[in-house]
């Protein structure tokens, strides 16, 4: 029985942090991943692929945008086989840096089999192999969760995890759930020449984010997609003709949808089954890991990361939980995991990003002490001068300028909204943005002229405003 410092299971984003941070101190270290290749569901089902076809679509979709404006004819079927090879050809580039050659080389054992934990310290392999861990790391990701319809499993359906395989484009396309999967593929099957049906159960998009951003995404997704809300899926149906179909109902009526694909996109849920994390004391809470803010399971010398845990279901996030393991089960230090400063960014086009407490968050925590800063994308000269100035950027602080929450709706504005992460994160106040000096005209712009109304009403409506009036009017 081979014994090792460490044992990974799980070869995605939080994995192989923990691997390559753990190697790299020298440590003995094994992963164990339980599909032919590293990388994980980002890699090969979420973000890359996912990102790839956006901006195919995209580029798609500006393009005959143009040619109407313009009065050239781009108005033609996309060629959904060169789109697949594209996103493919995005997955094995970034495959080469997530090999399991690049990890040997690193010093790193990888086992090609299904992990599980056979008592605290050991684990099985499928091929039958049992290795030995002084220290342990669950980071085995998420699926698709499959929602209880009936006749599901009749019809050949569609997840985030097939529907990278499509080499032909379905010309209608039904998909189940609105949240980020289903509205950034929604939308980028609709560019590529779908005509795109989304069935959301709620009456509404985007629960987790602020109020005022959701506006802008709906109305520009609803010129794309056809939306049926408050409406539950009873059932599916394989036609004769090939196609499918869904029962809806919604508001008493039931209605029948036909499509020539189905896409699942009703949420995820944590691979902790069949893991042996009860036969090893490591306790779960509907099938998510539990940990301390020290990322230490139930059992101290055995970690997660990741999708495993329920909170930040984000690549970025197993990352960031991935350093603080090392640190922790390597060198004994007693490192939290802090998520107030971990953003996200829903994909769609305008995109949304979200870092800290939404408005409504900030006044149920903190009251009337807060205070909002908000400049829409019209107001901004690189907007305008691209001719798009769908969106709006919003700063929620206290009365001192401490930064509670940042979030925008806007053409990347997953991109130009990274200053506020390392202003936040760092303790620095909305006002040390608006004195850094930006290139002019760019898109961040945006989040300066917000961070510049703090020092105008600091300025111009306290009782700082009031004594310069004073000063000046006696100066003259």
């Amino acid at each position: 029985m081979k014994k090792y410092h460490l044992v990974v299971i799980g070869g995605g984003s939080g994995g192989l942090t923990v691997a390559a941070g753990a190697a790299a101190m020298g440590a003995n270290v094994a992963l164990v991943e339980k599909q032919s290749n590293l990388g994980g569901d980002c890699l090969h089902y979420g973000c890359i692929p996912s990102k790839a076809l956006i901006e195919s679509a995209k580029q798609v979709y500006y393009a005959k945008k143009s040619s109407l404006e313009f009065g050239f004819d781009l108005q033609g079927e996309v060629d959904f086989s060169a789109v697949a090879t594209r996103v493919k050809a995005a997955i094995e580039k970034i495959q080469k840096h997530d090999s399991a050659e690049r990890f040997h080389k690193m010093g790193v054992d990888v086992y090609y089999g299904f992990g599980r934990l056979k008592g605290s310290h050991q684990v099985e392999i499928s091929d039958g192999q049992v290795i030995l861990g002084k220290r342990i790391v669950i980071s085995t990701g998420s699926q698709p969760v499959i929602p209880d319809i009936e006749w599901i499993n009749e019809v050949e359906y569609l997840t985030n995890e097939t529907i990278f395989d499509l080499n032909q484009l379905p010309k209608t396309l039904i998909v189940i759930g609105a949240g980020p999967v289903g509205l950034e593929l929604g939308q980028a099957f609709s560019r590529l020449g779908s005509g795109v049906t989304v069935i959301q159960h709620s009456p509404a998009l985007m629960e987790k984010e602020d109020a005022d951003m959701v506006p802008f995404v709906k109305a520009a997704l609803e010129k794309e997609i056809q939306f049926l809300f408050n409406a539950k899926v009873r059932q599916v149906k394989k036609l004769h003709n090939g196609r499918k179909a869904v029962v809806v109902s919604q508001e008493q009526k039931e209605i029948q949808l036909e499509a020539d694909g189905i896409l699942v996109a009703a949420g995820r849920k944590p691979n902790t089954g069949n893991l042996g994390l009860d036969e090893a004391g490591v306790k779960t809470e509907k099938g998510y890991i539990i940990v301390n803010d020290r990322l230490q399971t139930t059992v101290p010398h055995i970690y997660a990361a990741g999708d495993v845990l329920r909170d930040f279901p984000f690549t970025h996030a197993a990352a960031m939980e991935g350093k603080i393991i090392v640190s922790n089960a390597l060198l004994g230090l007693r490192r939290k995991v802090n998520y107030d400063h971990v953003p996200w960014v829903t994909f769609t086009d305008p995109e949304v990003f979200h870092l800290g407490l939404t408005e409504k968050q900030a006044k149920e925590k903190h009251g009337d002490g807060i205070r909002v800063h908000q400049v829409t994308l019209g107001e901004v000269d690189r907007f305008i001068a691209d001719r798009n100035t769908v969106g709006l950027v919003k700063v929620i602080t206290d009365a001192k300028g401490r930064i509670l929450g940042a979030h925008a709706a806007g053409k990347n504005a997953g991109d130009w909204m990274q200053e506020i992460v390392f202003a936040k994160q760092h303790g620095h106040k909305i006002g040390d943005i608006s004195t850094v000096i930006h290139p002019y005209p760019t898109h961040a712009a945006a989040l300066q002229q917000t961070a510049d109304l703090y020092w105008r009403r600091r300025l111009f409506e306290g009782t700082i405003g009031k004594i310069l009036k004073k000063y000046i009017e006696w100066f003259r």
